[in-house]
């Protein structure tokens, strides 16, 4: 199977180095890519937003499957595009990819679909919004309607701050606080069936202890040994399938990942958000421990023919995961700082290139977060340990990273909300 993955990011690294490992998958290739990916797939300088140029890419290579990873190349239909061609895609339609390019409009689903989430108004003017704040209370959740990365999200007891954070984006979903912790969970579906993977956590501010603004995220882990053990199945009865059917009604079916971002409340387990694709870092740690063929899951997917494989197995231990970002993130970033100490790093661990580049025969940075470091362990404090051990090796000029990963469970303080 020749498989085609599309994006540049540490996700799609993650994706194409599990792909590899496929016995299944004879050819790993990756539009554009970035340095890391170029290990274990050869490079194609594409542009991940053309959906011509992907299709015509894919066929030229006879690829059996494309794998679209970020989200802005699904919203704007590039999965529709090689579909067209005659190629599987692993990547939901423009149309269902609304799920996470609007918010108000994955919240139409949720309450259509009777899918436990916060309560939230759909606000265009700052009289609405006012409005919002008044019924629901602090602390205030605004979120920005469009994609925003990861980081168009303000949790604050601050109004004023939350009433900027809304002009400045335009159109906002304001919702209620969720008080617990926040959980990933990603489900692999074919548009009616769907497999959970192993749920995971990640740390979204970009200091220690939950501290300063959000980020795209600064490392995760699994598994999460405090959680409900049914929790994945929980999600797929309450969320995922009720979800499945309610895009089914509408006439766009759903393919891919759902991503299910989770707070664990005391009244249950409730939906946060909706992404339409593997999240980074989080599913980093989950693939490291995944038993299963990646690349024989995501074809059974974009062929409509999940329930004929497995559902997916994962082996014992935990993977932790620490992002090193560059300096000025998450507002801004830093490129071209020389890099040292990657294949070092790599003697113990994964080393995840997310925003890197070649200059000059020289690794530098080339984006906010620069690199992943992914350890494995017999437990989380093992796993944990091993990735700051080879994390320490890595060197940048204004290099950031947390401290505290996987150091405890995210509880109410730095979880659902307050993250």
């Amino acid at each position: 199977m020749k498989t085609l993955v599309v994006g540049t990011g540490g996700r799609e690294h993650a994706l194409a180095l599990a792909l590899s490992l496929d016995p299944a998958v004879t050819e790993v290739h990756a539009a554009p890519g970035n340095p890391g990916i170029a290990a274990v797939a050869t490079l194609h300088d594409v542009d991940p937003m053309s959906g011509p140029a992907v299709a015509e890419l894919a066929v030229s290579l006879g690829a059996d499957l494309v794998v679209v990873g970020p989200e802005a190349p699904l919203v704007a239909g590039v999965a529709d595009v090689v579909r067209e061609r005659g190629i599987a895609v692993f990547g939901p339609s423009g149309a269902a990819a609304q799920l996470e390019g609007s918010k108000a409009f994955s919240k139409d689903v949720m309450a259509v679909a009777g899918v436990p989430t916060a309560r939230s108004f759909t606000c265009d003017t700052e009289a609405e919004v006012e409005a919002a704040f008044d019924e629901l209370g602090a602390p205030y959740v605004v979120k920005d309607d469009a994609l925003a990365a990861g980081k168009g999200v303000v949790v604050t007891r601050d109004r004023d701050e939350a009433l900027a954070h809304a002009r400045a984006c335009g159109r906002v979903v304001v919702e209620e606080f969720l008080d617990g912790p926040e959980v990933s969970l990603f489900a692999i579906c074919d548009g009616t069936t769907a497999y959970a993977l192993q749920p995971a956590q990640d740390f979204k501010r970009i200091f220690d202890g939950g501290r300063g603004p959000n980020t795209g995220g600064m490392g995760s882990y699994t598994p999460l040994t405090w959680a409900q053990p049914d929790l994945a199945s929980v999600v797929l009865d309450q969320v995922v399938h009720p979800t499945l059917a309610e895009m089914n009604r509408r006439g766009t079916p759903f393919v891919g990942c759902l991503y299910v971002g989770l707070a664990l409340t005391a009244a249950g387990p409730r939906v946060i958000e909706f992404n339409v694709r593997f999240g980074d870092p989080d599913i980093q740690p989950v693939l490291a421990v995944l038993d299963s063929p990646l690349g024989v899951l995501l074809a059974a997917a974009a062929g409509g023919r999940l329930a004929d494989v497995p559902a997916p197995e994962f082996r014992g231990g935990a993977a932790v995961t620490v992002v090193l970002a560059s300096a000025g993130y998450p507002e801004s970033s830093s490129k071209g700082d020389v890099i040292t100490g990657v294949e070092a790093a790599g003697e113990t661990a994964d080393v995840i290139h997310a925003g890197t580049a070649v200059v000059d025969g020289s690794l530098v940075t080339a984006g906010g977060r620069v690199l992943a470091v992914r350890a494995l362990g017999a437990d989380v404090a093992s796993a944990r340990a091993a990735a700051y051990a080879a994390a320490d090796h890595i060197s940048f000029d204004g290099l950031q990273r947390r401290t505290d990963i996987a150091s405890e469970p995210l509880g109410v303080v730095e979880g659902a909300s307050l993250r």
